[in-house]
């Protein structure tokens, strides 16, 4: 084989523009991805970043495909260029181009959208050009559902199908947490049983993910092996989880034990014998408020209704200093201190969501409803010269920690656009549960973000490296890489693997606020069967073959439309 040597300007231009697609793939998809467990407040954003950084990273590497289709949708029959390499070369640079300019408007506007489905337009449009119309397959060959079964048929099918199908399955989940534990007489200890059960079903489900979804490794089991080793995960898993993080929940959630921390956890059923932790100390603020800055609909109301003073109106006019401060002696609330406490109802709704953010009284309604004051990671520019050490280490962290430096949840709030209406309204329908049977729901949330995370990592980052691998091997070989599959050297994995995870630490952010909360209000128990629908498609997708593999990325974001 002879290298095209006079490809070069070729190969450069590739690789400009696949690390091009690479971070948009992780400034949009993977961001996406992780927009309910950070709208939810299960984790901070940073965490979120962290997280996805790693699992991301160390599935692309770890267990991503060594292997590519040359064309990974199959839409242009790669024998048709057997005798013009170059030719594909060029019209895979075109596409890929054409991919990452397109997700980069995307990702620039806020809009989420399928890496998949992007570089299958570009390929589409490369191939008509090249071979024209009759080189694209628009359906499957065969008969039956064989026929929607592949081809540029499949996508549109898709963007119909996977939406309503996650939607269905995210209804069926949340309903029956809904009302086997969050409506339920003392939610917080259904909570508690049902934690080890939750873990153990998401277990076995994202081991269905693993073996039928999960990257480059073969899987040689049997299918009776295959159920066992997914029962006995999820058996295996629960068990784990019953004996050790649930002891720690009920010290910390349930006891309300301030001092127990994470490194306890392995402790297992010793913790339960820790003495009384006694009163907290100052500025403990307990449970994480998942619902800090969300009125309920009275709330919105009485807030609404008030007249509001203008910064010129004299003293007097309008709203009076006392009427101001409800909560704070106001007659609205004056006399009813002694019924204002923080308390759930038997059907597990907060009777007076004021008391959730663990407030006194007398702080009032407005203040609790304020939002988080975010804590900056790169904080003010300190005074001094440019070369100051101070200073080029405040620029130091503002180049490490911009993109991820962001209010993600408070972003999400601008009261009224044109396409959310009246967020405040919005929220305000919904519901808001204990927040300590929220924060049971935390954990599952992250395992199944993190573990989906893993495995987009491990097949949607052919999306870049796929077609740049192609453009790789005609390059370096000088012909067409044998049966449309071209061989992914390590070195592609960990290239596309770095620009992942810089678009996500770097812009993640842009996508993150435009979604979340702006659909509906989002909590950890909202999230977690999100996450798990995304999941349960994806599994029903993969082994029934009702959609492709290569449609797995739309369907992950479709619970969030």
């Amino acid at each position: 084989m002879v290298r095209l040597l006079e490809y070069n300007h070729l190969f450069a231009v590739g690789t400009i523009f696949a690390f091009l697609d690479a971070w948009n793939i992780g400034a949009n998809d993977v961001a996406n991805s992780w927009t309910t467990s950070v709208s939810s407040r299960s984790v901070t954003y940073l965490q979120a970043m962290c997280l996805a950084s790693v699992m991301e990273f160390g599935g692309a590497v770890g267990v991503g495909a060594r292997v590519a289709d040359t064309i990974r949708t199959k839409v242009v029959n790669t024998d048709l260029y057997a005798e013009t390499p170059g030719v594909l070369m060029l019209g895979m640079v075109c596409a890929i181009i054409a991919s990452s300019l397109y997700l980069t408007f995307a990702t620039k506007v806020g809009m989420p959208v399928s890496t998949t489905h992007s570089i299958m337009g570009g390929v589409v449009g490369m191939g008509i050009a090249s071979v024209g119309a009759n080189g694209i397959q628009w359906v499957g060959s065969g008969s039956g559902t064989a026929v929607v079964n592949a081809g540029v048929v499949q996508v549109f099918l898709a963007w119909i199908l996977a939406p309503g199908i996650s939607g269905i399955f995210g209804a069926i989940i949340f309903t029956i947490t809904k009302y086997a534990v969050m409506l339920r007489s003392r939610p917080v200890y259904k909570a508690l049983l049902t934690v080890p059960i939750y873990f153990g079903i998401t277990a076995s489900l994202l081991t269905m993910l693993l073996l039928w979804k999960g990257g480059s490794y073969a899987v040689t089991l049997t299918d009776p092996q295959v159920a066992g080793v997914i029962v006995g995960v999820g058996a295996a898993w629960g068990i784990f989880i019953a004996i050790f993080l649930c002891p720690w929940l009920y010290c910390k959630v349930i006891r309300d034990d301030w001092t127990i921390k994470v490194y306890h956890l392995p402790l297992g059923p010793l913790n339960l014998r820790r003495p009384d932790a006694g009163p907290p100390s100052p500025g403990y603020c307990g449970t994480r408020n998942f619902y800090q800055g969300h009125l309920t609909q009275e709330e919105l109301d009485r807030r609404r209704a008030r007249p509001v003073v203008s910064a010129e109106a004299p003293r007097g006019q309008g709203v009076t200093d006392e009427e101001a401060t409800i909560g704070n002696g106001s007659p609205e609330l004056k006399g009813n201190n002694a019924t204002n406490t923080a308390s759930v109802s038997d059907d597990g709704v907060v009777n007076n969501p004021a008391r959730r953010g663990q407030l006194q009284p007398s702080e009032g309604i407005e203040n609790e409803k304020q939002p988080e004051q975010h804590k900056s990671i790169v904080g003010p520019k300190p005074d001094g010269k440019w070369y100051s050490g101070s200073v080029l280490f405040w620029y130091f962290k503002y180049a490490i920690f911009r993109g991820v430096d962001v209010d993600i949840v408070n972003s999400q709030k601008d009261k009224r656009t044109l396409l959310t209406g009246d967020l405040e309204a919005m929220h305000a329908r919904v519901a808001h549960y204990d927040n300590k049977t929220e924060y049971m729901f935390t954990f599952l949330q992250v395992m199944t973000a993190a573990t989906a995370s893993f495995t987009h990592g491990a097949n949607d980052i052919a999306n870049a490296i796929g077609p740049y691998a192609t453009i790789f091997q005609i390059w370096n070989d000088g012909a067409l890489p044998e049966k449309g599959k071209a061989d992914v050297p390590i070195w592609i994995l960990v290239f596309g693997g770095v620009a992942l995870i810089i678009g996500l630490w770097t812009y993640g952010y842009n996508i993150m606020r435009n979604l979340g909360n702006r659909i509906t209000l989002h909590s950890p128990s909202r999230g977690f069967s999100m996450e798990l629908a995304s999941a349960t498609t994806i599994i029903l997708a993969t082994r029934l073959s009702l959609i492709s593999g290569s449609l797995m990325a739309f369907i992950i974001h479709s619970p969030r439309w």
